[in-house]
């Protein structure tokens, strides 16, 4: 299975550093089939250097839908098992700052 990396709001250098392993199809999204070890070398930096921005990895497991998500940075989604479905879940505060209340 192809591993797929999305950077969002990423210093200068990181995209260009992903682009020497993976191929950029989009403005942030990286597509390639690197290495495990390739793969965790990839993501020890992205996740030393994303500061405020946000980097979600999708790559290939041996679990019921085939894949697992690893992010770093300030997170907007974050990945929850639900019962062996790897679901996405928003933190309660940014919910509410996106959305107030009605009234």
């Amino acid at each position: 299975m192809t591993t797929v990396i999305v950077l969002i709001a990423a210093p200068e250098g990181l995209r260009g550093h992903l682009t020497r392993w993976m191929v950029e199809v989009h403005a942030g999204v990286f597509v390639g089939n690197p290495s495990r070890r390739i793969r965790d070398r990839l993501w020890e930096l992205l996740a030393a250097r994303i500061g405020d921005g946000q980097a979600i990895l999708v790559e290939p497991a041996t679990n019921e839908q085939g894949w697992a998500v690893r992010t770093a940075g300030k997170d907007r989604w974050r990945p929850v098992d639900f019962d062996g479905l790897i679901l996405t879940a928003r933190r309660r505060n940014q919910l509410n700052e996106n959305h107030p209340p009605r009234g």
